[in-house]
Formats: C-alpha cells, structure tokens, sequence
C-alpha cells in the first residue's frame, strides 16, 4: 500500500484532515457488528420482554446516539450534520443477531465511523441489557458493508478499500 495516512502531517504529527476545499456530497455507509448468544437469549432478545425493556428499540436508539455523537468519541473524525441514521437487526437461529447500520450525510467527508460506531454501541447495548442471563455473548466481526459519495466513489465490502 504506498499511499500516506491523511490523519498525520509531514513531520508525523496527528491532525484533523481538512476538508474545505472537498465539494459536498451525498455521503452514505452502512456497518454491521455480530452478537453471538445462547438460543434462550436470543430469544428473549427477540420477544421485546426482556426486564430492562424491548432490547432492541433501546439498541436502536443507542445506535442513533452514538452515530451522532461520533465526533466526540473518534478524536480526529469531524463532527457532522447527519441526515439520517437508521440501526436495524436480523436474528440468525440458533445463536446470531446481526445489527446493520446505515448512515446518510450531505457533506464534505464520509461517514463510515459513524456507520461503525452505531453498529458497534448497539451490539453493545444489547449485550448490556441481557448480560445478567448470558455473559458468554460476544460481540464481533464489526465492519463496514459499504458506502457511496466522495472523491472515492462508491465501494463495497469485498473490494479494495476506498482511500476516502
């Protein structure tokens, strides 16, 4: 890979990428994280009877938060006006819940890490809300699926990784 990392200068301090001179455009990303669980948890996760309320709306929601919130938790990342962020789950029996992420922006840098930290903060909600009945959970394999606008183009998971 020869190409430089944008998030250091010359002399190999950290910054802030600008941006300014980016045109703006429409910018989204979509992630996933994977919880890992017993049968019996996945299945209370599914119910919406869990004792600390429907697990997945409260995930859904820490998602959102967490995708707003990206610029403060991701030091070099910008803050960002975003236009909509939606956290979505899909059960795979006996064991596998997959929580997809899809972030939207018109903007002048991506939106992958919120994509990312929404996927990421909802797999971990939803390990906290249950993890009095099953600690052994696991939240793995967060990763980008795809995204589209900006300098790079459109890409997805499988393909050469965008430099954008």
């Amino acid at each position: 890979m020869s190409q430089s990392l944008t998030h250091f200068d010359e002399t190999g301090a950290a910054r802030m990428v600008d941006v300014a001179a980016k045109p703006v455009t429409q910018r989204t990303a979509v992630a996933e994280a994977t919880v890992r669980c017993e049968p019996a948890t996945l299945d209370l996760i599914l119910s919406g009877d869990g004792k600390k309320g429907d697990v997945r709306q409260v995930a859904r929601i820490a998602g959102i938060q967490a995708a707003k919130n990206t610029g403060q938790l991701i030091p070099l990342c910008h803050p960002l006006p975003l236009d909509g962020v939606t956290v979505d789950f899909a059960s795979q029996p006996p064991g596998r819940l997959t929580v997809t992420a899809s972030v939207t922006c018109t903007g002048r840098t991506g939106v992958e890490m919120e994509a990312l930290c929404a996927a990421s903060v909802a797999a971990l909600t939803v390990y906290d809300m249950v993890k009095a009945v099953d600690r052994g959970m696991t939240v793995e394999t967060v990763r980008l699926l795809s995204k589209t606008g900006g300098r790079s183009g459109d890409w997805q998971a499988g393909q050469t990784t965008p430099a954008d």
